[in-house]
């Protein structure tokens, strides 16, 4: 059996920044071990999985070691592969998902997303935090994922987890974020207990950041960034109940994944 893959750096404008993401087309799914086992052998922060339903198309997503709940840069890599390389012009598509209908619009080489609000509440830090963080946050918040605000972009920059210790902590990751200087915010994103140390730009993360920043600023459009090693640049709204997510991406490399 032969797959097509795709690998395609999402929130990027170029190679070799934003978030690489492996995209693989299926006429009908595989096993759940075998798709784990490709996600596993890509070893990348998650590979997603399409197969054409109808009009859309069903959209799940896989990090080396866990099927996930939502995924926005594979997301985008799938959107992008859909409308660049198997249907070139198209710009609109839905995806059908764990999390519920997702939907993309392109408009020129911006993709956005529109993704399901998580907003965050006021939570009890976990013991053993700011110990795995390595500075102490100036408060702690939960969604689906804790996120620790720090009041300044280059605290978050310099931070240098305890690995080991944060994925002791909560099976979801953790995101820290700060106001921004060049932009609204910044953030990054640790979830070593899923196979993935730091992710280079979260998607899924903004739906609880958009929520906490469009309030605190008080506007809807925000501009963000992740301070990973390899950046990446994300145009953000809150829409209330949803949050629209817009990035762009490159295709890096287009193969084929040979199944004995």
């Amino acid at each position: 059996m032969q797959i097509p893959i795709y690998q395609v750096d999402a929130f990027a404008d170029r190679v070799f920044r934003g978030n690489p993401a492996a995209v693989c087309p299926l006429d009908a799914w595989l096993p759940d071990a075998t798709m784990q086992a490709i996600a596993a052998e890509n070893n990348l922060s998650e590979t997603a999985f399409f197969v054409r339903e109808r009009a859309g198309f069903a959209l799940r997503w896989f990090t080396p070691l866990a099927e996930v709940e939502l995924c926005g840069h594979a997301t985008l890599a799938s959107a992008f592969v859909i409308a660049t390389v198997l249907e070139p012009g198209r710009t609109t598509m839905t995806f059908t998902s764990r999390s519920g209908p997702l939907a993309v619009a392109r408009q020129g080489d911006l993709f956005e997303l529109d993704f399901p609000a998580l907003p965050p509440e006021p939570c009890t830090p976990p013991a053993g935090l700011d110990a795995a963080l390595g500075a102490a946050p100036r408060a702690v918040l939960r969604a689906r994922k804790y996120l620790a605000l720090y009041d300044a972009a280059e605290t978050v920059a310099a931070l240098a987890p305890d690995m080991a210790a944060l994925a002791t902590l909560h099976p979801y990751g953790v995101i820290v974020s700060a106001p921004g200087t060049d932009c609204d915010f910044v953030s990054r994103y640790f979830a070593p207990s899923y196979g993935i140390p730091e992710d280079p730009v979260t998607g899924s993360a903004h739906s609880t950041l958009i929520p906490y920043w469009s309030r605190r600023l008080g506007r809807p459009r925000l501009d963000a960034r992740q301070l990973s090693r390899r950046g990446g640049v994300l145009v953000c709204e809150d829409r209330g109940d949803r949050v629209g997510i817009g990035g762009r991406a490159v295709l890096y490399l287009a193969g084929t994944i040979a199944l004995g």
